[in-house]
């Protein structure tokens, strides 16, 4: 990179206009600014060696319980021990509902600029937002090549007054279904880990959800960047939708397997805090989406995270898990600890995770 290169007025003058990546689209730009390109020399990547596919778990007879519900709690067993993600069918959340989520996306994010730009800010602490750069980007990071809207909900609380009317409704509903599959994939979590069912629960681990939905523009040089560049997620789980158009990979096993759309399908993924939790019994998985030359992808993850109570209590492995034969092996550590040092990762030094930082 030049030595004379301006870094810090070219972020400045991008957050200014308050319009996005979108709004560089529809400027017509055709170079993408450089806080934006990836140390990487190509953002699209096929998995090497044999072709693999993530689990795909069906709910299924879920409320029969006995056989079919220890079945299905054994497929999140081997899926959060080998994959960190899983696609979930017949969850229980309306395929009209799932549809207006991601309608409600695209509409907030295709509205004019000007409709927008007083909800944008890249400070995390306001409830509700509209932002490309999350916090402060430092040289070392890499910016994604989407927008985001978000929604705080402390303790599963926000003031609906706080979300714009042109998706208020759609994320309400949502985010209704979206608690009720959190303590349902709770309790299995639970069970899968060899504990009571309420064992993840009673820790409040997962009181608060941030939903974030994401819209991803055309790049004009797709080569050179990513829809959201390399990370893992810092907590505890994350329930994504997506529509069909793809983009979303995992690292699995040194490869990038694509995780495809499937209709109707919601997708879990194992944050670090749960990893943590779990004694690296459930893995958290690096994941990243590709850029694309032509069309939109819309999205929206629900990340669960402890309630504000919660937010200095210190999250160690759960003792039931830590053996002579299996020790601890992270400290404890509170989730603002975590997410401080999570937030401190240099994405071009190839620190895609804080959890190195705890290992025993």
């Amino acid at each position: 990179m030049e030595s004379d290169y301006e870094w810090e007025k070219e972020v400045e003058m991008f957050e200014k206009t308050k319009g996005g990546v979108k709004g560089l689209v529809d400027c017509g730009i055709t170079e993408v600014p450089r806080f934006f390109i990836s140390p990487s020399s190509s953002s699209s990547s096929e998995p090497r060696g044999v072709k693999v596919e993530i689990p795909v778990i069906d709910f299924q007879g879920m409320e029969r319980g006995g056989d079919r519900r220890r079945e299905i709690i054994n497929d999140i067993r081997k899926a959060s021990q080998t994959w960190g993600f899983f696609q979930i069918v017949n969850h229980g959340v309306p395929m009209s509902v799932m549809e207006a989520i991601l309608e409600g996306t695209r509409r907030f994010h295709e509205q004019p600029k000007e409709a927008k730009m007083d909800l944008y800010s890249s400070d995390g602490r306001r409830d509700v937002r509209f932002y490309t750069i999350n916090g402060n980007l430092k040289r070392e990071d890499v910016a994604s090549w989407r927008d985001a809207f978000a929604c705080t909900f402390m303790d599963g609380i926000v003031s609906p007054h706080l979300i714009p009317s042109v998706c208020r409704n759609e994320i309400s509903d949502y985010m209704k279904y979206m608690n009720n599959l959190r303590d349902l994939v709770s309790e299995l979590l639970s069970e899968a880990l060899g504990l009571t069912k309420d064992e993840l629960e009673k820790m409040h681990c997962m009181k608060s959800e941030y939903l974030t939905c994401l819209y991803y523009p055309p790049s004009p040089e797709p080569d050179k960047t990513f829809g959201t560049v390399q990370h893992s997620d810092p907590t505890t789980l994350t329930i994504l939708i997506q529509d069909h158009s793809g983009g979303l990979q995992i690292n699995h096993d040194g490869d990038w397997v694509d995780v495809p759309p499937i209709s109707g399908a919601l997708i879990a993924n194992i944050g670090d805090l749960l990893q943590i939790i779990s004694n690296d019994k459930f893995k958290s998985v690096e994941h990243r989406v590709v850029a694309r030359s032509r069309g939109t992808r819309v999205s929206a993850a629900c990340f669960f995270y402890p309630g504000a109570e919660q937010m200095v209590k210190a999250y160690g492995p759960i003792k039931e898990l830590v053996s002579q034969e299996k020790p601890a092996v992270y400290r404890e550590v509170s989730y603002i600890e975590y997410v401080t040092h999570y937030q401190k990762r240099s994405v071009r030094a190839a620190q895609y995770s804080a959890l190195p930082n705890f290992r025993l």
